[in-house]
Formats: C-alpha cells, structure tokens, sequence
C-alpha cells in the first residue's frame, strides 16, 4: 500500500529543496518545486503562501515570475524539523 506523505513532510520537502537544490540564485519557480515536491498546483501554491507569510521562505518577483528562496527562520524550522521527525522515529511514529 503507497504511503501517503503528511502537510509536514511536504513542507519539509518544499524547504529542503529551497535549501539544496537550488539551479538559480534568485530561487526556486513555482514550477521548478511542483516537480521536486511532486504536488499539485494549487496545493504548492496556497503552501507556498503559508510559508511565505510565516517568513520560511523569501519571495521574489524576478522577469515577471515569482521565485522562492529558504529564510534563516526557514532554515532553522528545518533543523528543528529533522530534529523531531528522528526523535519520532526512534520511537517508532510517524509525522
């Protein structure tokens, strides 16, 4: 049975690749994260908006497309994030 990926893990997944993979110092597209993240659109982009207005992430409107960059608040959430989900798994939980 497939295992379906929890909001968390998304996010999780979402910020690493803004931290990691980055092809252009300007950002992530839209696009460009749908593919990492393997998400829909419409999901990404009402996550997206979360996260920016929480300040994880920086938008930034470069040649008429949005761009998305991890925040040092992003980067640090992250770590805490990874810090937990191990915690959570040498318990044997999911999140």
């Amino acid at each position: 049975m497939a295992e379906y990926r929890t909001h968390m893990k998304i996010i999780g997944d979402i910020l690493s690749t803004t931290r990691d993979e980055l092809q252009d110092i300007d950002g992530a597209t839209v696009t460009y994260l749908i593919r990492k993240a393997n998400i829909s659109h419409s999901r990404i982009s009402r996550i997206l908006k979360t996260l920016v207005s929480q300040g994880l992430l920086e938008q930034t409107d470069t040649q008429g497309s949005n761009k998305y960059r991890i925040s040092q608040s992003g980067r640090e959430f992250l770590q805490a994030y990874y810090t937990f989900t191990k915690f959570a798994d040498n318990f044997g939980l999911t999140i």
